[in-house]
Protein backbone atom coordinates (compact mmCIF):
# COMPACT_ATOMS: atom_id res chain seq x y z
CA UNK A 1 0.00 0.00 0.00
CA UNK A 2 1.16 3.49 -0.92
CA UNK A 3 1.59 5.57 2.01
CA UNK A 4 0.89 9.30 2.80
CA UNK A 5 3.39 12.17 3.47
CA UNK A 6 1.88 14.09 6.70
CA UNK A 7 3.89 17.53 5.94
CA UNK A 8 3.43 20.31 8.49
CA UNK A 9 5.10 24.11 7.91
CA UNK A 10 5.56 24.05 11.88
CA UNK A 11 5.34 22.48 14.42
CA UNK A 12 2.40 24.63 16.02
CA UNK A 13 0.33 22.63 13.26
CA UNK A 14 0.62 19.51 15.56
CA UNK A 15 -2.63 20.11 17.42
CA UNK A 16 -4.33 20.63 14.35
CA UNK A 17 -3.22 17.45 12.43
CA UNK A 18 -3.14 15.18 15.42
CA UNK A 19 -6.94 14.11 14.15
CA UNK A 20 -5.30 13.25 10.29
CA UNK A 21 -2.90 11.01 11.62
CA UNK A 22 -5.97 9.28 13.91
CA UNK A 23 -7.41 8.78 11.22
CA UNK A 24 -4.87 7.52 8.74
CA UNK A 25 -4.12 4.94 11.47
CA UNK A 26 -8.15 4.16 11.81
CA UNK A 27 -8.34 3.34 8.11
CA UNK A 28 -4.45 1.27 8.74
CA UNK A 29 -2.96 3.83 6.33
CA UNK A 30 1.42 3.62 6.61
CA UNK A 31 2.11 7.71 6.81
CA UNK A 32 5.27 9.39 7.95
CA UNK A 33 5.32 13.48 9.43
CA UNK A 34 7.58 16.07 8.62
CA UNK A 35 8.17 19.63 8.88
CA UNK A 36 9.17 22.07 6.37
CA UNK A 37 8.88 25.66 5.62
CA UNK A 38 7.84 26.71 2.18
CA UNK A 39 9.32 29.57 3.09
CA UNK A 40 12.50 28.47 5.86
CA UNK A 41 13.01 25.38 4.05
CA UNK A 42 12.54 25.79 0.38
CA UNK A 43 15.26 23.41 -1.12
CA UNK A 44 13.89 20.41 1.37
CA UNK A 45 10.36 20.96 0.38
CA UNK A 46 11.23 20.87 -3.09
CA UNK A 47 13.89 17.91 -2.56
CA UNK A 48 11.23 15.64 -0.57
CA UNK A 49 8.26 16.18 -3.26
CA UNK A 50 10.32 15.89 -6.37
CA UNK A 51 11.40 12.34 -4.87
CA UNK A 52 7.69 11.13 -3.37
CA UNK A 53 6.65 8.88 -5.78
CA UNK A 54 9.73 6.97 -5.69
CA UNK A 55 9.68 6.99 -2.09
CA UNK A 56 6.32 4.90 -2.16
CA UNK A 57 3.83 8.31 -0.99
CA UNK A 58 0.93 7.87 -2.94
CA UNK A 59 -0.44 11.08 -1.40
CA UNK A 60 1.00 14.23 0.29
CA UNK A 61 -0.90 16.05 2.76
CA UNK A 62 0.39 19.63 3.75
CA UNK A 63 -0.66 21.68 6.73
CA UNK A 64 0.54 25.12 6.88
CA UNK A 65 -1.00 28.59 8.31
CA UNK A 66 -0.84 32.40 7.39
CA UNK A 67 1.34 32.53 4.24
CA UNK A 68 0.17 28.75 3.69
CA UNK A 69 2.30 28.44 0.28
CA UNK A 70 3.59 24.74 1.45
CA UNK A 71 0.88 23.10 -0.28
CA UNK A 72 1.21 24.56 -3.73
CA UNK A 73 5.35 24.51 -3.26
CA UNK A 74 4.86 20.45 -2.96
CA UNK A 75 2.66 20.28 -5.81
CA UNK A 76 4.90 22.05 -8.12
CA UNK A 77 7.63 19.80 -8.19
CA UNK A 78 5.39 16.17 -8.14
CA UNK A 79 2.77 13.78 -10.03
CA UNK A 80 1.69 12.60 -6.19
CA UNK A 81 -2.07 14.33 -5.12
CA UNK A 82 -1.50 16.83 -2.53
CA UNK A 83 -4.39 17.96 0.34
CA UNK A 84 -3.46 21.35 1.62
CA UNK A 85 -4.76 21.63 5.23
CA UNK A 86 -5.25 25.67 5.87
CA UNK A 87 -4.14 26.16 9.46
CA UNK A 88 -6.41 28.72 11.94
CA UNK A 89 -4.17 31.46 12.79
CA UNK A 90 -4.69 34.31 15.33
CA UNK A 91 -4.58 37.02 12.46
CA UNK A 92 -7.10 35.99 9.91
CA UNK A 93 -9.05 32.85 11.51
CA UNK A 94 -7.02 31.09 9.00
CA UNK A 95 -8.83 32.71 5.98
CA UNK A 96 -5.63 33.80 4.82
CA UNK A 97 -4.63 30.21 5.04
CA UNK A 98 -7.67 28.98 2.97
CA UNK A 99 -7.17 31.42 0.40
CA UNK A 100 -3.15 30.57 0.13
CA UNK A 101 -4.08 27.19 -0.21
CA UNK A 102 -6.84 27.29 -2.60
CA UNK A 103 -5.97 29.84 -5.08
CA UNK A 104 -3.31 27.59 -7.12
CA UNK A 105 -2.46 28.40 -10.51
CA UNK A 106 -3.52 26.54 -13.49
CA UNK A 107 -1.60 23.32 -13.67
CA UNK A 108 -0.42 23.20 -10.26
CA UNK A 109 -3.76 21.46 -8.44
CA UNK A 110 -4.05 21.56 -5.07
CA UNK A 111 -7.06 19.60 -3.31
CA UNK A 112 -8.05 21.53 -0.63
CA UNK A 113 -10.46 21.00 3.20
CA UNK A 114 -11.60 23.48 5.48
CA UNK A 115 -9.62 25.58 7.90
CA UNK A 116 -8.64 22.94 10.15
CA UNK A 117 -10.18 20.13 8.28
CA UNK A 118 -7.23 17.57 9.37
CA UNK A 119 -9.79 14.77 9.56
CA UNK A 120 -11.23 15.48 6.17
CA UNK A 121 -7.77 15.79 4.89
CA UNK A 122 -6.83 12.18 5.85
CA UNK A 123 -10.75 10.88 4.51
CA UNK A 124 -9.93 12.35 0.88
CA UNK A 125 -6.23 10.43 1.09
CA UNK A 126 -7.78 7.04 1.86
CA UNK A 127 -10.38 7.91 -0.91
CA UNK A 128 -7.67 8.54 -3.14
CA UNK A 129 -5.84 5.45 -2.07
CA UNK A 130 -8.94 3.09 -1.81
CA UNK A 131 -8.55 3.75 -6.39
CA UNK A 132 -6.21 1.20 -6.08
CA UNK A 133 -6.84 -0.81 -2.58
CA UNK A 134 -10.12 -2.25 -2.21
CA UNK A 135 -9.62 -2.99 1.13
CA UNK A 136 -9.86 0.62 1.87
CA UNK A 137 -12.93 1.49 0.14
CA UNK A 138 -14.56 -1.53 2.11
CA UNK A 139 -13.06 0.08 5.09
CA UNK A 140 -14.92 3.95 4.38
CA UNK A 141 -18.06 2.34 2.97
CA UNK A 142 -17.87 0.55 7.04
CA UNK A 143 -17.11 4.36 8.09
CA UNK A 144 -20.18 5.89 6.13
CA UNK A 145 -22.57 3.14 7.75
CA UNK A 146 -21.35 3.76 11.08
CA UNK A 147 -21.54 7.66 11.05
CA UNK A 148 -25.18 7.20 9.47
CA UNK A 149 -26.15 4.88 12.39
CA UNK A 150 -24.83 7.66 15.10
CA UNK A 151 -26.87 10.32 13.64
CA UNK A 152 -29.94 7.79 13.33
CA UNK A 153 -29.08 7.16 17.25
CA UNK A 154 -28.82 10.84 18.08
CA UNK A 155 -31.86 11.18 16.35
CA UNK A 156 -33.88 8.55 18.15
CA UNK A 157 -32.29 10.34 21.47
CA UNK A 158 -33.17 13.76 20.53
CA UNK A 159 -37.13 13.24 19.67
CA UNK A 160 -37.62 10.75 22.77
CA UNK A 161 -35.76 13.60 25.36
CA UNK A 162 -38.02 16.40 23.58
CA UNK A 163 -41.32 13.65 23.55
CA UNK A 164 -40.15 14.03 27.53
CA UNK A 165 -40.30 17.36 27.88
CA UNK A 166 -43.74 18.11 25.60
Amino acid sequence: MKKVAVVLGSDSDIPVMKGCVRTLEAFGVPYTVHIMSAHRTPDAAHEFSAKARENGYGVMIAAAGKAAHLAGVLAASTTVPVIGVPVKSSTLDGLDALLSTVQMPKGIPVATVAIDGADNAALLAVQMLSLAEESLAEKLQAHKKSMAAEVLRKNEQAAAKFAEQA
